[in-house]
């Protein structure tokens, strides 16, 4: 057990993850071997009955391009014009370019619904900050972003029956500042029960 990060070294990391947003993103490249290290520690997040819901699509190289591409023209097709923004456009349409990667979360729903849905979505959503965490050991910014179009993704990302996007991952060295990090007082969201 002595080779176990001290809670010190855990905390750090845990209060040091951010979203770090493609603005800030440089073209230095991410190896593939880190890529690798960031999903085998998101497949070892827990789930109830060991359905291990969570899929990933890593998309990298040209395939972000068609990435870029499929957002905008998607956009484009289905926002009316009255509600069509240029500037939401040009997002869809350039930072899947401007990250290194961009990884797919994914779930795949147990066939046999063996346990709720929102289980596997848990499940899914721990392996993501598993994923977030070991980026940030290795200095990488990422954000989970969750636009309206995931819901059209099935055919670039080819999913399986029972498989869903839940959002798009993007991944790259940043150069980021350092920005503080707050979050409320623990102690007025606990209750202790002792009796």
């Amino acid at each position: 057990m002595s080779n176990l990060p001290s809670p010190e070294q855990v905390r750090a990391i845990i209060s040091s993850r951010s979203s770090i947003f493609p603005a800030m993103y440089t073209d230095k490249p991410i190896s593939k071997e880190v890529i690798d290290d960031l999903l085998e520690n998101a497949n070892w997040a827990p789930n109830h009955k060991k359905t291990e819901p969570w899929r990933f699509k890593v998309i990298r190289g040209a395939a972000r391009q068609r990435l870029a591409d499929f957002l905008g023209s998607t956009y484009k097709r289905l926002t009316p014009e009255a509600s069509f923004s240029e500037r939401k456009f040009k997002k869809l349409s350039t930072n899947p370019i401007k990250a290194d990667t961009v990884i797919a979360i994914c779930m795949q729903r147990d066939p046999a619904e063996s346990l709720p849905e929102w289980e596997e979505l848990a499940a899914t959503a721990m392996a993501v900050q598993n994923l977030w965490l070991t980026a940030t050991s290795h200095g990488l910014g990422g954000y989970w972003s969750s636009p309206g179009l995931i819901t059209h993704l099935g055919p670039f990302l080819n999913l399986a029956e029972g498989e869903r996007c839940l959002g798009l991952f993007y991944l790259a060295h940043h150069q980021s500042p350092a920005l503080p990090r707050e979050r409320g007082d623990i102690n007025k969201k606990v209750e202790w029960m002792t009796e």
